[in-house]
């Protein structure tokens, strides 16, 4: 039985969602070599320590051992993506991608091996997506890089440990960010239209990632060639100065992007200082994400000055939702559209897009 899943490989995380279960899985795009841990007491979840081997023919290391997401975000060998990386073609982001499609297969209730099987087989068509600027060039390297048959094998994971899973990617359907999150906003789940200016307007999308923020514009549910575009600017820059800055002024490290954000998002700016109290890191914040959100409130208005015809902007992604209250002031009267969950956007509309494209006659619904 093959599986639809929408799958955003983005550079923060990558976002999972399989057809027939409305809850994403979300891990952080975080790799670090993997090695034999000493474990003092089993985490509580799976995915707080993904430590998994795989073996795929797509990338540059065959076979090799890493931790992924939560686990390797602690680890001092850890490492993000940065500026000079493509999603199409790393071999971080499709290491974390597999994780998660096998990750995804394993915890659904309905699959269990067979009497005699010792290798769990899940077979996908998948919607994923890439930034405005190297669609184009990338997107059948990305779909071939995807496609064909991978294993991975759970170590010392809890509740899956010493669990293999061969993951068959049948079919990749590739679509431009941002796009995919307006048809998912524009359609219902049976892929009617939902709401008529959004299918049938021309659209303007500013849609805010770690490392890239896409501009394209929608006509008619149609990419316009012509003014649709993207920056290379993200989130990761201003969160890296706002990790150097706080080690400077108070000799506190956060070890990766991941644990500052999720401060952030938890409003917890303060931070314990190795004997000598507490520390406010809210005016850095506030210092970095301003200056983001002017210049992404810019880029927006320069857009929107070469086509006045877009009726209206929405400004997504995971991005706009950590800089909100920012943008809404550094835009002043330049009304802007923000949608709750925001970041989730793109993995939904990648499921659509892939069920709109794919023939349902041996796909699970």
């Amino acid at each position: 039985m093959i599986k639809l899943a929408g799958i955003d490989i983005g550079n923060d995380s990558v976002k999972l969602v399989v057809s027939g279960s409305n809850e994403p899985i979300i891990i952080p795009s975080i790799v670090s070599p993997g090695y034999e841990r000493h474990v003092l007491q089993e985490e509580d979840a799976p995915l707080k320590a993904l430590d998994v081997m795989i073996y795929s023919p797509k990338l540059k290391k065959k076979s090799q051992r890493y931790f992924v997401g939560l686990l390797a975000s602690e680890d001092q060998d850890n490492a993000e993506l940065e500026d000079t990386d493509n999603k199409a073609t790393s071999d971080q982001a499709l290491i974390v991608a597999l994780t998660a499609l096998a990750y995804a297969s394993v915890t659904n209730v309905s699959q269990t091996l067979q009497p005699g099987e010792t290798v769990d087989q899940v077979e996908y068509v998948i919607g994923t997506g890439l930034p405005v600027r190297t669609y184009a060039r990338y997107h059948q390297i990305f779909e071939e890089r995807l496609v064909g048959e991978h294993e991975v094998t759970f170590l010392s994971t809890p509740k899956l440990r010493g669990r293999t899973v061969r993951v068959n990617i049948r079919r990749a359907v590739v679509s431009i960010e941002g796009a995919a999150a307006l048809f998912q906003m524009a359609t219902h789940d049976n892929l009617q239209v939902r709401d008529e200016e959004l299918y049938y307007g021309c659209i303007g999308i500013c849609e805010i990632g770690a490392l890239t923020t896409d501009f394209p514009v929608v006509k008619r549910m149609s990419i316009d060639n012509q003014f649709s575009t993207g920056e290379q600017l993200g989130l990761a820059s201003y969160l890296d100065s706002i990790i150097r800055d706080v080690e400077d002024q108070f000799g506190y490290r956060f070890p990766s992007r991941t644990k500052l954000i999720r401060r952030i998002r938890r409003n917890e700016f303060v931070i314990q200082r190795v004997g000598e109290g507490q520390a406010d890191i809210r005016p850095i914040v506030d210092t970095y994400f301003g200056r983001a959100a002017q210049k992404i409130v810019d880029l927006i208005r320069k857009r929107w000055k070469k086509y006045p015809d877009i009726q209206c902007f929405y400004v997504l992604g995971g991005g706009a939702a950590a800089l909100k209250p920012y943008i809404l002031e550094a835009a002043e009267s330049m009304r802007l559209r923000f949608v709750e969950d925001s970041e989730l956007q793109n993995v939904y509309g990648y499921l659509k897009l892939a069920r709109n494209k794919t023939s349902q006659t041996d796909v699970a619904m």
